[in-house]
């Protein structure tokens, strides 16, 4: 592998440059994490991020984010693990709330440093 040359890569920070990966770091220091955290953009626009009917109950791009690293530092502690599945509830529009499974991966950032992404399950 050494003799082969890298034509290409595709660097974390260009993901989140990119809007690929939305860097969440900041808010997953505060709920305990001590890793870089980024969330893959159709996690965070599919679920994080409400719409206008869910801002009017009450909910937040804060507060739905907050549930997500909680629920995976939760999970976190129990499984000790690079790789790990979690599940979270959402609120709906129509008032119900959606368990939704989530994937967590804990690899190599652009230095070598140990890096959090959170994904949907299907995802890579």
């Amino acid at each position: 592998m050494k003799d082969n040359e890298i034509i290409y890569s595709y660097s974390r920070r260009q993901a989140i440059e990119d809007g690929v990966l939305m860097d969440v770091s900041e808010m997953a220091k505060a709920v305990g994490i001590k890793y870089p955290v980024a969330v893959i953009s159709t996690v965070w626009r599919q679920y994080i991020v409400p719409d206008d009917n869910l801002i009017e109950m009450g909910q937040s791009i804060e507060g739905r984010l907050w549930d997500v690293l909680w629920m995976f530092r939760v999970n976190a502690l129990k499984i000790q693990s690079s790789e790990m599945n979690f599940e979270v509830y959402f609120l709906k529009c129509n008032n119900k709330q959606e368990l939704i499974s989530l994937k967590s991966i804990c690899g190599p950032g652009d230095d070598a440093e140990p890096v959090i992404t959170i994904m949907l399950p299907d995802e890579d």
